[in-house]
């Protein structure tokens, strides 16, 4: 504890715990003393301690308060702890700066020599939490020409800049250490004043003091910032990488502090001039130069252009404290540069393409007999509408394969394809059926044979399963949660069953709730791969895009414009980047368990086995349980958790190496929910909801695309 008449009150804060017996005393003499004003806000303080999120560890908020005087405001305020204060106050900070940053860069003991423009930059690291410790020295009093750039006031005229700067800084953050050198840096302060500095930064006026830092700074390895206003110039010198390096990267040649010493004004310009290279300067501060000691005593410096520098010190001390490039070098920040190259944004609202009834497939659907089958055929779906699959016609036989180019990481060993593949071709066996014209179906590793028989398409007398399958689509709204009626489940599993597949279907809320936040952390997973999000990105169709025929449209996300707004966000790899580093991003699985938990049913179709065979006859079951559902008037989105077809060890690397025993988990505690034999595999997993009907079809490739042969 400082005590009140300790030498340096005027500008130390004096810090009181009241667990304290001696300070309770202490404390309680100054509330005798009718001058002083107490504030208590800890009610506030408490209330926003308590708001955060995540929640603060149980010490933070069982942390003593404490009561803290300010002898030149004679005023003394209650706040919170020391660590439940920091951790509150520099709270809006998280994620520019992640907590393990904050606590690094919060042991940093920084010297600033020079506080004129030294008191913004002092100032700035203060209000970031950047530092432990700050150091300032300057010798010079606050006058009333420095209050066009020093944030002081006309109350302060008469006091020592360095304690103007160490009481502003203790109003913000008590307990900030701060030390003062009000004598500035001469022989007699230097060695004390560097003793313990991780990093100088230097702006004082005098050019002696400036060459002297450097070489004391040079010769215990300390590196050296310093902002010069005029056209935000910033020197970096890393003298604790390269001891040998000149001072002033060498612009001065061989130059001596003590033949610096005693200069005047104009003598001193110069050498200005050569060290910030006078051809750079800004064309205002080049001629000002001109005037000095003829119609201006010094060099011209304004007040936006000292808080800039502040700024522009404190982004190099985060890269220093965190170990972020930040070399040797010098670059400039010019405002006036950037503001001449103003000009029009470019529109980053997308215009949305029209949500009505009409089918966005420009693809019609043909009336010719031979050519209806594939055209139900290529309205299967498919994992982000990639269509892979080929056709192939030879006289009566259609044959349907897997286009192999059209796959993606999911697809492992194409699984993923099969199944759309078998969609395919439980499309194509329909509309043969109703035309009268199936002869046979072979299935076999390589895909579907259809085999019709001769003579013409018979009329169509059942239209039922025919409009199921040429009217289905999918629908990603919101469903209301309403129970799936219990004929409708018995008719969906009745569906899988006729194809050789078993629906497993979710109702309850608890396997809801439990499918909700598996699939949710498997989407978290599947932005947080870069080659998963990459895939998933590549998939969406924007207005104006390439490749419109294939992948998924975002009018049909079933999402609003806020959300569209997040998607534009959530897609720059470079975001997602800092996510995973952070090990964030519970956020990013939110869609997926809402729309989960907003469903009447997940249905899951499961096949016996493992082979392409076994996946085809999944792409069978789940195309017909599909057809049914939207027939019986149930909304039907398809669900694709990253971890829905692997299934060796080898496989989950394949999908995310940083995440593959987490994605194991998930398929483990999936299955487990399904209660899966082991020898069984997923096709597919449907969202089945209630919900607000749609009639718009995904785009899809002409026919002609998809044969071969």
């Amino acid at each position: 504890m400082n005590d009140r008449n300790t030498p340096g009150h005027y500008w130390k804060p004096v810090i009181f715990d009241e667990t304290d017996a001696t300070q309770r005393a202490a404390l309680d003499e100054l509330r005798r003393d009718p001058t002083l004003t107490f504030l208590d806000e800890r009610k506030t303080q408490r209330k926003g301690l308590h708001s955060l999120l995540p929640s603060p560890e149980q010490s933070l908020l069982d942390e003593n308060e404490r009561w803290v005087f300010f002898p030149w405001r004679k005023t003394v305020v209650a706040v919170l702890g020391p660590h439940s204060f920091r951790h509150l106050r520099l709270d809006r900070n998280r994620n520019k700066i992640t907590l393990a940053e904050q606590n690094s860069l919060g042991d940093l003991t920084i010297g600033i020599i020079g506080l004129s423009v030294g008191h913004a930059i002092a100032h700035t690291l203060a209000l970031e939490g950047i530092c432990g410790t700050l150091r300032l020295a300057d010798f010079d009093e606050i006058e009333l020409s420095n209050l066009n750039r020093i944030p002081a006031s006309i109350l302060d005229l008469g006091v020592n800049k360095a304690v103007v700067a160490a009481r502003r800084i203790a109003e913000i953050d008590p307990y900030l250490r701060v030390e003062i050198a009000e004598d500035g840096i001469t022989e007699n302060t230097i060695d004390d004043f560097f003793d313990g500095l991780d990093l100088l930064v230097e702006e004082c006026d005098s050019l002696d003091v400036k060459v002297r830092a450097r070489e004391a700074a040079r010769s215990r390895r300390i590196p050296v910032l310093m902002e010069t206003s005029d056209r935000g110039l910033l020197d970096v010198e890393r003298f604790d990488l390269e001891p040998d390096r000149p001072v002033f990267h060498g612009v001065l040649g061989e130059i001596d502090s003590t033949s610096l010493r005693g200069l005047g004004t104009r003598d001193k310009i110069p050498i200005v001039l050569d060290q910030l290279d006078a051809s750079l300067l800004s064309a205002r501060m080049a001629a000002s130069m001109v005037e000095v000691s003829e119609t201006i005593e010094t060099w011209p410096q304004l007040g936006g252009d000292v808080q800039l520098g502040g700024a522009t010190i404190a982004a190099a001390v985060r890269r220093f404290g965190t170990g972020a490039h930040l070399p040797s070098g010098r670059i400039r920040i010019d405002l006036d540069t950037h503001l001449d190259a103003l000009a029009p944004p470019n529109p980053t609202r997308r215009e949305q393409q029209p949500s009505d009834d009409t089918a966005v497939d420009t693809h019609p659907t043909s009336v010719e007999p031979d050519a209806l089958v594939l055209d139900a055929a290529r309205r299967a779906p498919s994992g982000g509408n990639s269509q892979p699959w080929t056709f192939t016609r030879d006289g009566r036989t259609v044959r349907i394969g897997v286009d192999r180019s059209r796959t993606s990481t999911l697809d492992i060993a194409f699984r993923g394809s099969y199944v759309a593949v078998g969609a395919a071709a439980f499309n194509a066996r329909v509309v043969a059926t109703a035309q009268g014209r199936l002869d046979r179906t072979d299935v076999d590793e390589h895909g579907v044979e259809i085999t019709l028989s001769a003579g013409g398409p018979r009329p169509i007398t059942d239209r039922r399963l025919l409009d199921g399958v040429l009217e289905r689509c999918t629908n990603r709204e919101m469903g209301t949660g309403a129970p799936l009626d219990a004929d409708i489940a018995a008719d969906i599993a009745a569906a899988a069953a006729a194809e050789g597949g078993r629906a497993v279907l979710l109702t309850a809320p608890e396997s809801m709730a439990a499918a909700a936040d598996i699939l949710a952390a498997a989407d978290r997973i599947r932005y947080l791969t870069p080659h998963l999000h990459r895939d998933m990105f590549s998939e969406l169709r924007w207005p104006g895009d390439l490749d419109p025929d294939r992948g998924i449209e975002v009018s049909t996300l079933g999402i609003d414009d806020a959300d569209l707004s997040k998607l534009e966000i959530v897609k720059r790899p470079d975001v997602m980047e800092l996510v995973h580093a952070w090990d964030a991003g519970a956020a990013l699985g939110t869609d997926m368990r809402d729309r989960v938990l907003s469903s009447s049913a997940l249905a899951v179709v499961a096949v016996p086995g493992s082979t392409a065979e076994h996946y085809i006859r999944g792409g069978y079951a789940t195309e017909n349980v599909w057809v049914t559902a939207h027939l019986r008037g149930v909304a039907v989105q398809p669900v694709s958790p990253a971890f829905l077809y692997a299934r060796t060890v080898e496989e989950y690397r394949q999908l995310s190496m940083h995440h593959a025993e987490a994605l194991q988990q998930l398929s483990f505690e999936f299955r487990a929910l399904l209660e899966l034999e082991n020898t069984e595999s997923v096709a597919l997993v449907l969202r089945l909801s209630c919900a607000p009907k749609t009639a718009i079809h995904s785009r899809r490739l002409p026919v002609s695309a998809s044969v071969s042969g």
